[in-house]
Order: structure tokens, then C-alpha cells, then sequence
């Protein structure tokens, strides 16, 4: 796949990989850019639970659908909650917690679907997006991989779910990580090093007691050993931390922010 790109549409700018687009599968990586909203001012705030007006982030999450050209009515979302649930959203599932958190899917840190022109969109502010879609059987995933999630294995378990529900060949899947918080920004101390000790390539040391995660190299790590090509795994490299004049960062603006989206719709 290609390189991440930024692109306005309608007012709305947003992230997307022109590889992936060309195979037809809609996606996109918010930005904070040009919204309306309580809780950052102007700020393009997509989630309904971090206390900002209801029928603004509605009012936002509509105008992404019109520069996607989706169907604002089948956005479907879940409750994150950094764990590693994954749930495969059926024709009765769709739409759930498009335009009122009450009836989102509970806890659970990724959707899986084959059904067409589902929109499935997860939030983020620093921790990492990873989404899916196989060209083969037309399936898309969306997994939200902060750093217990990761250390959970949530984007290696999507493989598996997708395999075990669509059939899905590991080899045929497409995987991108949108714009998160990278390894220049992101230092955890003993606490965090203990529980992901396993993945000790992924660290740097810091100051005493103290790492740079690089969470983007954990992913891939764990996409590669599901058996994803090493040419299907592309990453945006954008710090959100370092780049929080276009993305929500919960690190860099502690933790009053909006959240970005991640979308991916399947053919």
C-alpha cells in the first residue's frame, strides 16, 4: 500500500491510505480540524462519551459521513475499554451508538463485519488505530490497540476472529495503523515494562526506570506472526503528540481532549 495522505472534503480533513482507497475499501483518520464542539473549540470531537454535547459530535460525525459519502445511520461504534473483546457486527447490530452512546456495543475494543456499507468507527487520542479489510472477501476490522490492548494482542486476535467468522486468509489481509502516539512521545515506566516485558524490542531506555514504547512496532510485530504480509502492513508514522495542532492527544493536552475517528467501511 501507498503512503498516509491528508485530504479536505466538504470542510473535513481526514487521513486515509491511497492504497487501500484504490481497492475500494472507504476509510479515514480524522483530524481535530474545523468542528464543532463544547469540549475543544472548533475542535472535530467524534465520540459521544468524553463529555461533549450530544448533538454536536452528531453534528460532526455527519458532516464526516457526507465528505465520505457514507450513510451517517450505519456508523456503528462500541464501547472501548482497553481490553481485547471483539464483537462481529450482524444486520441487527448496525447502527448501534451512531448518534447516542446508550445504545453502543459494550465493552468491546474491536468490530469485525462482512455486511456492506457498514461504517465501523473506533476513537482515539494517542492510543493506536489499527484497521483491516481483505480484498478477497470484502470483510473490514477496526481495533483499538492502546498499550494494554496491544499487550492483549487485540490487533493479532481481529486476524484470528475475522479468519475463524469470514474465512479470511492472513495472507490476503490488509492492515493499516493510522496517526497514534509514537515512540519519541510515548515513555512508560517499570509498571507498564513488567506487564509487556515479552515484547522487549519494542522498548528504549529512557531515564532510570523509565522506557520509550514504541506501540506501532508492537502491532506489526503481532500482525506478522498471524501471517500478514510484511508489504500489507503500513503504518502512518504520525505522532498524534507531536502533531496535536492537527490530532487529539490525551498525553500532550492532560487528558481534556476530543477524539479522532477511525473509520472503514466495507464494498
Amino acid at each position: 500500500m501507498a503512503e498516509f495522505l491528508l485530504r479536505e472534503s466538504n470542510g473535513i480533513w481526514y487521513g486515509f491510505f491511497p492504497g487501500l482507497e484504490k481497492l475500494g475499501f472507504t476509510h479515514a483518520f480524522t483530524c481535530r480540524l474545523h468542528g464543532n464542539s463544547d469540549l475543544t473549540a472548533g475542535g472535530l470531537n467524534m465520540a459521544l462519551h468524553v463529555g461533549d454535547a450530544q448533538q454536536k459530535v452528531v453534528q460532526n460525525r455527519k458532516a464526516l459521513a457526507d465528505a465520505l459519502s457514507i450513510d451517517a445511520e450505519r456508523i456503528t461504534t462500541c464501547e472501548q475499554i482497553h481490553g481485547s473483546n471483539i464483537v462481529v457486527v450482524t444486520p441487527e447490530k448496525i447502527g448501534s451508538g451512531a448518534f447516542c452512546f446508550s445504545d453502543t456495543i459494550a465493552g468491546t475494543d474491536a468490530l469485525i463485519t462482512k455486511e456492506k456499507a457498514v461504517p465501523l468507527m473506533l476513537f482515539f487520542a494517542d492510543c493506536v488505530p489499527v484497521i483491516f479489510a481483505d480484498p478477497i472477501t470484502g470483510a473490514v476490522g477496526a481495533a483499538h490497540a492502546g498499550w494494554r490492548g496491544s499487550v492483549a494482542g487485540i490487533a493479532a486476535k481481529t486476524v484470528r476472529k475475522m479468519v475463524e467468522e469470514f474465512g479470511c486468509a492472513p495472507e490476503n489481509l490488509l492492515a493499516a495503523i493510522g496517526p497514534s502516539i509514537g515512540p519519541c512521545c510515548y515513555e512508560v515506566d517499570g509498571a507498564v515494562y513488567e506487564q509487556a516485558k515479552e515484547f522487549d524490542a519494542c522498548f528504549s531506555p529512557a531515564s532510570p526506570g523509565h522506557w520509550q514504547l514504541n506501540l506501532w512496532k508492537m502491532n506489526k510485530m503481532q500482525l506478522l506472526q498471524e501471517g500478514l504480509k510484511p508489504e500489507n502492513i503500513t503504518c502512518a508514522d504520525i505522532c498524534t503528540a507531536d502533531n496535536k495542532e492537527l490530532f487529539f492527544s490525551y498525553r500532550a493536552e492532560a487528558g481534556k481532549t476530543g477524539r479522532l475517528a477511525a473509520v472503514i467501511c466495507g464494498k
